[in-house]
């Protein structure tokens, strides 16, 4: 009779405890736009667009744009996160950290394994520093080019030439 019951309590117990629904800060990635933007799925069924703080990614044009986007797709796709930070850019994307659930840092992996630099324009972060200058050391990922051109060089090379006009 004990069996039974004790069978029964266990069943009913991880029932319950697997139709929990996720928390509300928890988010599955859905979709990976380049290295350092990917889209997320509340527990309420609402999209969100992240773009990733501290770090910038090649563009997906760019020498390693596209590795660092299978790099982001291979550490977080289809997986839960949760978001540490919410400021919104000029774009309306969240920039945020984003944590795996085991507690990995997705932003200092894509850094630490050579496929971001640390985006000194918004990161003051040591330990972000510290993971680029291994990465260089080591010429892993986009350090393996002599001399990658940053991102942010790579867009303001990138901008359309304005037209002028004349007034008459």
């Amino acid at each position: 009779m004990f069996k039974k019951f004790s069978a029964c309590l266990i069943i009913i117990v991880f029932t319950i405890w697997g139709c929990n629904p996720k928390p509300a800060n928890v988010y599955k990635v859905v979709k990976i736009k380049d290295g350092d933007t990917i889209g997320l799925l509340s527990a309420d069924k609402h999209t969100l667009t992240v773009r990733l703080a501290e770090i910038d990614c090649p563009e997906k044009s760019q020498a390693f744009g596209q590795a660092a986007k299978k790099f982001t797709s291979d550490i977080c796709f289809g997986k839960d996160v949760t978001l540490i930070g919410n400021t919104q850019d000029r774009y309306g994307r969240t920039v945020a950290m984003v944590i795996l659930t085991d507690g990995t840092n997705g932003n200092y992996q894509l850094v630490k394994n050579g496929f971001a630099w640390q985006y000194k324009k918004y990161s003051q972060s040591a330990e972000l520093a510290s993971l680029e200058q291994q990465a260089r050391a080591n010429k892993l990922g986009l350090w393996q080019d002599a001399n990658p051109t940053p991102p942010w060089e790579f867009r303001h090379g990138q901008q359309p030439a304005k037209k002028h006009y004349n007034k008459y």
